[in-house]
């Protein structure tokens, strides 16, 4: 029988971690930490605009790849945006 209810039952929780990817990533970055001067060498070898690539290309590894947002606005409305002053200093009379 199927799940409708919309509870979860089983699995990960919501934002915990897939373990193999944790572990993939510790694996990747210590390989790269026992080849820094070798990687270094390597790039100090390149152009410059391959060296830039290079690192961009290394940095999807390292930082979290960002989603587009898509904003939409309507301007076909030309209505003038109202103000409503509010005196806070004036007591109000009981």
């Amino acid at each position: 029988m199927a799940n409708n209810t919309g509870q979860k039952f089983g699995g990960r929780k919501k934002g915990t971690a897939n373990k193999n990817t944790s572990e993939i990533r510790q694996k990747f970055q210590t390989l790269i930490e026992n080849n820094i001067d070798v990687l270094q060498s390597d790039l100090d070898s390149l152009k410059p605009i391959e060296r830039l690539k290079t690192i961009i290309d290394l940095g999807k590894f390292i930082l979290p790849t960002l989603k587009a947002v898509e904003v939409q606005t309507d301007i076909s409305k030309k209505e003038r945006p109202k103000f409503v002053f509010i005196n806070k200093s004036v007591e109000k009379t009981k």
